[in-house]
């Protein structure tokens, strides 16, 4: 009895501990996004008032390169990754040079026309805040961990006003097939605090309840199982092109500088041939998408592009925001093929590209409630989990640790960030592809020892 006493009381102890640690780093975070939000908003509409401001666009991103390379290295790229690579390499240690590099840089080159997001950054402040107080109050690592892991979660939920996708998407994020339960708690706080926060400054969001959910039915049921495999190839698609745009990158024999400039060329050299629509964070496109709008058919083709070319050549923001652009443009396409409401199909096309390209089906799943309400949350399930099964062991946060198999026929290294996987095909007795390799095989003989005429 004693020893269930004691073990109650440090459980409890540690329960108060965590609440009062997670509402102060989600009131941090809240403060701080809200501050970036603004300032961002701000920038943008002051850039838009001027027809060819993205003209200056090899300066964005010439000056997010330079400024990122001599202050803060680690502020690179789209934010989430480095974070993740933070909590797995250096027990979540963050110079706190790191938020305002960040800050200033995708403010840049968001608001120039650099195709990116705004929760990366949020993602990256609010972990390298939790970073830095870590260091003040010297903790542990192991709690370090955890609080950064609530910066994670509290600017994720504060910036789209999704508490609780937020608060999971911080610990799903990390590895693929498991969450972290030990942080689930200070998460949740965090996130809900944060957003809450942002919420009474001022900060508004989009919620956009689906009117259309179709009577269910096995014909239906069949379209989200299709909508499903189609979102993961483009999930597929998105990784696939962000990779070979850093490849190519790291192939031209410049300095960065000058890639920088080469880029922001590129980029304005594509805005005249097509559209301003794959600029910046492309709010309008994708929300004429969800009101079930038309919109161009290569459209999510053109923000793969458009984004490759802007963060593998020195540009600095999120890149969930143009995974919300590709996903909900390419339902409102696939809608057609399908014969389905192209503003539910596009709702579902948000979350389920987050579930395939970020490995976070379950975060993807509660945001959908979030973002679209409840009646379309069980099509949009289905259909995340199938993008995330798809999309293979591949992922916009190379980072992320693999902890399963998405196939038994997949021969992978568990424990292993996904960008030193390598993938191999193992074949299994009594497997659907061993049967079909047996059919084929029986089918070949059966015409071989048919006699002639």
């Amino acid at each position: 009895m004693k020893k269930r006493f004691k073990e109650e009381s440090v459980i409890f102890i540690s329960v108060l501990k965590w609440l009062f640690l997670a509402s102060v780093m989600g009131i941090i975070v809240g403060l701080a996004v809200t501050g970036f939000l603004k300032i961002l908003r701000s920038s943008i509409i002051f850039t838009n008032g001027y027809s060819y401001y993205y003209l200056l666009l090899p300066l964005a991103l010439l000056l997010s390169t330079v400024i990122t390379d001599f202050l803060a290295p680690d502020a690179a790229g789209h934010g989430t990754e480095k974070v993740i690579e933070a909590v797995h390499k250096r027990s979540g240690k963050i110079k706190a040079m790191v938020v305002p590099v960040k800050l200033v840089t995708t403010v840049i080159t968001l608001a120039l026309g650099g195709s990116a997001g705004k929760e990366g950054p949020c993602a990256q402040i609010g972990a390298g805040l939790a970073s830095f107080f870590s260091d003040i109050f010297r903790f542990s690592d192991v709690d370090r961990k955890k609080f950064v892991i609530c910066g994670i979660s509290g600017g994720f939920a504060s910036v789209f006003g999704t508490p609780i996708a937020g608060a999971i998407f911080g610990i799903e994020v990390l590895f693929v097939g498991s969450i972290r339960y030990d942080v689930l708690l200070p998460s949740f706080v965090a996130g809900i605090v944060s957003y809450q926060v942002s919420s009474w400054l001022g900060i508004g969001y989009f919620y956009n309840p689906v009117t259309f959910v179709p009577v269910f039915s096995d014909a239906f049921f069949i379209k989200m199982v299709i909508a499903g495999i189609l979102f993961g190839f483009c999930s597929f698609l998105l990784i696939e092109s962000l990779n070979f745009g850093k490849k190519v990158s790291s192939m031209i024999p410049y300095t960065k500088p000058a890639k920088a400039v080469m880029g922001g060329v590129v980029l304005v050299f594509l805005t005249f041939i097509f559209s301003k629509e794959y600029l910046g964070l492309g709010l309008e496109t994708m929300e004429r998408a969800l009101a079930g709008g038309e919109v161009p058919y290569i459209a999510f083709l053109l923000k793969c592009l458009f984004t490759t070319i802007t963060l593998n050549f020195g540009g600095s923001g999120g890149i969930v925001t143009p995974i919300f652009f590709v996903g909900a443009t390419a339902g409102s396409v696939f809608s057609h093929l399908l014969n389905v409401d192209p503003a539910m199909l596009a709702a579902i096309g948000l979350v389920s590209l987050l579930a395939g390209s970020a490995n976070t089906p379950i975060a993807a799943s509660i945001m959908a409630v979030e973002l679209f309400g409840p009646q379309v949350a069980p099509y949009a399930s289905i259909a995340c989990v199938i993008s995330f099964v798809i999309a293979g062991h591949r992922s916009v946060y190379p980072s992320q640790v693999l902890s399963i198999k998405k196939s038994s026929s997949i021969n992978v290294e568990l424990g292993a960030e996904l960008d030193k996987l390598k993938p191999s095909f193992q074949q299994r007795e009594k497997s659907l592809i061993d049967f079909a390799r047996l059919l084929i095989r029986f089918v070949r003989k059966r015409k071989k020892d048919e006699p002639p005429g």
